[in-house]
């Protein structure tokens, strides 16, 4: 479904004219961790600033696979998953990376850590698993076939995982046993799930789709949303505030996840990821990023980013 999906879509997106680009690169995915912030190119390089965007570094990857998913524990440790089994790791804030050994060549979606602990989610159910910092990894078992393309731990112990044809995954014992959820109410693949504690998540994907848990993943209940487009993630601020990527829009909730309206925004940025850096927001697509505004809800394109080609 998702293959097929995709490549209706591609064309639309070479479409868009590359003068209406305000990113240096193919922007795959982003992450932040205090003032700290880093945008990843889909192959080659990434971008990285320890000001909240007003400077810009960038540093070459040492990987010819496409790359889908970074991940920081701190401002200087980070981490860097890709296609057939890609796994780069920095300990100095980005500047330069390795590669680590990792038992699968599946292709690698999605990176999380709580402390210490991390888990990568990627295609045919592959779940990894470090206890040292992202220094080893081991397998977990989840007996899914179809591929994962998000993971979210709550804490050490409470994880699960969503992927393609509405698949949920979830654990109470850090990964030691995985436990397929079925739901009725999960009708497309899932792109992202987000946990705001062991109870209470959310999960997005196709042609709107979004589906809320009040039980820790046992049972799930679909919500109504102001739009049919791909859902791309879904994360929580630090007020409170629920924030979901729509493709072209973002969907906001005031109300702990209860209610979403859409925010109106314009531009054909395609936006994969939400992604909190301080007290306030961006929405990061592969032709740019957008920020809002601290206190007043306006969004802007975020200036300051390198040209394409600069190295």
């Amino acid at each position: 479904m998702i293959r097929q999906l995709t490549l209706l879509i591609s064309p639309l997106l070479l479409c868009v004219p590359a003068a209406a680009s305000s990113a240096p690169c193919w922007i795959q995915d982003a992450a932040s961790v205090g003032d700290s912030v880093w945008l990843l190119c889909d192959r080659d390089r990434i971008y990285a600033s320890s000001d909240a965007g007003g400077e810009w570094r960038a540093s070459k990857l040492p990987s010819d696979m496409r790359l889908r998913a970074i991940e920081f524990l701190d401002s200087r440790r980070g981490f860097i998953a890709g296609d057939n089994g890609a796994l780069l790791s920095s300990a100095d804030g980005g500047e330069t990376w390795s590669p680590v050994a990792v038992p699968t060549r599946e292709n690698l979606r999605d990176i999380h850590f709580v402390g210490e602990k991390g888990w990568i989610a990627g295609h045919a159910g592959a779940v990894l698993h470090s206890e040292d910092g992202g220094r080893n990894w081991a397998a977990q078992l989840t007996s899914i076939t179809l591929a994962l393309e998000g993971i979210f731990f709550a804490d050490e112990n409470h994880g699960w995982a969503v992927g393609w044809n509405g698949v949920i995954i979830r654990t109470t014992d850090g990964g030691k046993k995985w436990e397929e959820v079925r739901s009725e109410a999960a009708q497309w693949s899932f792109s992202s799930v987000y946990f705001r504690d062991a109870r209470n998540g959310w999960a997005v994907g196709f042609f709107g789709q979004l589906l809320h848990t009040r039980d820790g993943g046992l049972t799930w209940e679909s919500q109504p949303v102001p739009t049919r487009a791909l859902l791309n993630s879904v994360v929580f601020d630090r007020s409170g505030r629920g924030w979901i990527t729509a493709r072209d829009d973002v969907l906001v909730s005031d109300d702990a996840g209860r209610n979403w309206r859409a925010v109106g925004l314009t531009g054909g940025l395609f936006l994969e990821k939400i992604v909190p850096v301080k007290d306030s927001v961006w929405a990061v697509g592969p032709f740019g990023v957008l920020r809002q505004r601290p206190g007043t809800g306006a969004w802007e394109n975020l200036a300051g980013l390198p040209r394409a080609g600069a190295s």
